[in-house]
């Protein structure tokens, strides 16, 4: 151990051996920001959220999120998390107005036909407005949580040497832009995709290495509709898929809180969907399935379509860095944002905000120095699956290309994929989409569905297939004598970090 190392090693059992680190500082408000600042809040006396916008006093769309008026979901694991650290999260929502999913029926469509099954989780449905806003009221009640609101972050406050981030420069919005300084012991980016961490750090005099980029160009288009008193919507979701192949739309119905229902219109790879009132209503007639057309045919339009433009996703590589400064993390989009159509963003800022707590308490009962470079380093490792698998979704899209760190398997993984999915709908195999599913929200590890035994099953079924021939030939390339060896060439060994939950 270096003289550096056993000084700030004695300096990091010092501060944690007193109790509750002084004030922490949270950039952003939402939810990174607030799920950050509930786990943050067991381990600091007082913890600072510094939001740029207003925040609303009822659940309306805040002005910094231009996705909130498009759906949103909880997948299994997101609700998971959120309802330990939120006891009856789910019931508050439902007691605001969320329907529930009891009961309703979950409709997929894609080019292989389709399938239909009853979801029997009691679970809510709601708006972003309606998610954050309770959200937001729970962390608010934390009696050592502040918000402070109409607040540009402007850059970081260093020590002289700039190892040490020390607090955050701010402009007020207001009153002529004044500008201050909040000082603090650690401060976490959760500012979203606007982040500008890696300029600040360049600005610093740090290397920040280039992220990896996903050039999707992806566009939404969403409308509202209001659902008639006298009339029950039984479905959940309907989820009709788009084929890369002719550069189809993929379309959802669901429902959400105060009687409305929500649609939405998806495509990477600059293929977007309209926002004309007229020809949005002929694009869902277009789908490939009718089904979303004859639902809506009794509902009442309540608003014009609104669109939504992504052009590239990236996911940062700070855990590549030589130096770091201590007492700075970063969470959530701003570390590594995904296409929001497979519903991964939540779920992904809540397994953050559950491994800074792990991180957290680890610190806590043995310190250790250089916490905030080993978190990154744990960061990165839960982020890896979610990553790989929304590019190997929208790489087979024409017009979706990739610039970074080369993804392992990928091609192969698409044509896996494709004839797992074509097998799962054509035998109506509830349970193998299922798996699908819990794999692609990170539920389960990406050996459930890619092992050998289920590829001989998948294999022998669809042996005549063109897609079985093209996944043979990329067998064939890879080096070993049983599909175990092959697999293990081709699909890249996920950490476990990334699925501590199945062992908890």
């Amino acid at each position: 151990m270096s003289i550096l190392e056993a000084i700030m090693m004695i300096k990091t059992e010092v501060s944690f051996k007193k109790g509750n680190l002084e004030k922490a500082i949270v950039i952003g408000g939402g939810m990174a920001g607030l799920l950050s600042a509930r786990v943050l809040s067991d381990y600091y006396e007082e913890v600072l959220i510094i939001e740029k916008d207003d925040l609303p006093v009822k659940p309306e769309i805040r002005a910094g999120t231009p996705q909130a008026f498009h759906p949103h979901r909880f997948t299994p694991r997101g609700k998971m998390i959120i309802e330990r650290l939120f006891p009856g999260f789910n019931d508050e929502l439902l007691a605001c107005g969320a329907p529930s999913t009891q009961n309703k029926m979950i409709h997929q469509t894609n080019q292989y036909g389709s399938l239909a099954m009853p979801n029997t989780e009691n679970d809510a449905t709601f708006s972003r407005a309606l998610l954050e806003w309770v959200c937001r009221q729970r962390v608010k009640k934390i009696s050592n949580v502040q918000f402070l609101t109409k607040v540009d972050v402007i850059g970081l406050l260093m020590t002289s040497d700039q190892t040490v981030v020390t607090g955050v420069h701010v402009r007020e919005r207001e009153q002529l832009g004044q500008q201050k300084t909040f000082g603090a012991n650690l401060v976490i980016d959760t500012s979203g995709r606007s982040s500008k961490l890696g300029k600040w750090l360049q600005h610093l005099g740090f290397d920040v290495p280039n992220p990896d980029i996903l050039k999707v160009s992806l566009g939404y288009s969403t409308r509202h509709y209001k659902i008639p008193s006298h009339l029950s919507v039984n479905w959940d979701v309907i989820r009709i898929a788009g084929d890369p192949s002719n550069r189809s739309l993929t379309g959802v119905f669901s429902t959400i809180e105060n009687n409305i229902a929500e649609t939405v219109l998806y495509s990477p790879g600059g293929h977007y969907p309209t926002t004309n009132v007229a020809e949005y209503e002929q694009e869902i007639a277009k789908l490939a399935d009718p089904l979303i057309a004859e639902v809506l045919q009794e509902l009442e339009p309540i608003t014009v379509p609104r669109g939504y433009r992504v052009t590239e996703l990236f996911r940062h590589h700070f855990e590549k860095m030589e130096q770091w400064p201590s007492g700075l993390l970063v969470l959530g989009d701003a570390f590594c944002n995904f296409d929001p159509i497979f519903g991964q963003g939540i779920t992904m800022a809540a397994i953050e905000a559950e491994m800074l707590e792990s991180c957290l308490r680890e610190q806590r009962n043995y310190p250790s120095p250089y916490f905030e470079r080993n978190m990154l380093q744990k960061m990165n490792e839960i982020v890896e699956p979610a990553w790989w698998l929304n590019c190997v979704a929208d790489l087979p899209w024409k017009g979706v290309s990739y610039v970074g760190t080369p993804l392992k398997g990928s091609e192969f993984a698409q044509k896996y994929f494709e004839l797992y999915i074509k097998h799962a709908t054509t035998k109506h195999n509830f349970e193998l989409y299922g798996l699908y599913w819990a794999v692609n929200t990170l539920l389960l590890p990406l050996d459930k569905i890619i092992n050998s035994q289920m590829l001989a099953a998948i294999l022998a079924s669809e042996e005549t297939s063109s897609e079985s021939k093209e996944l043979l030939w990329a067998l064939s390339k890879a080096c070993g004598q049983t599909l175990d060896e092959q697999l293990s060439q081709l699909i890249p060994p996920f950490p476990s970090t990334a699925y501590e939950h199945l062992n908890a």
